[in-house]
Order: structure tokens, then sequence, then C-alpha cells
């Protein structure tokens, strides 16, 4: 699984990184970003959470 961030549509609030900072931290930009490399099954939870908690739907999962 990896995970995704549409930076046109994130807004920058850093719910993501709070929630799975493992996987997502605020890039210089002031946008999420995501790892790139293949996500931990431990973390998979963790990064579903974070996408359903997305308020703008900015994250993906595959």
């Amino acid at each position: 699984m990896k995970a995704y961030v549409d930076k046109d549509a994130c807004i920058g609030c850093g719910l993501c990184e709070s929630v799975c900072s493992e996987v997502f931290f605020m890039d210089d930009d002031g946008k999420a970003q995501a790892v790139e490399a293949e996500i931990l099954a431990s973390k998979v939870s963790e990064v579903q959470d974070a996408a359903s908690s997305c308020p703008v739907g900015a994250i993906t999962a595959e």
C-alpha cells in the first residue's frame, strides 16, 4: 500500500501528520506529503484513519 496527497486539494491543516507522522509530513510549501515507500502493514489502519479524517479528501491510499 502507498499513500498519496493531492497537493492541489490539501489545505495544510496537518491532521494527517498528527494521525500518522510515520507516513505524512508537512512539506516546505505548507502542504502535506506522504512518504514514497511502501507503507508497513502495522501502519495501514493509521493511514486509513488519516485519509478518512482529511477535511478535504486530499488523501488516497492504494
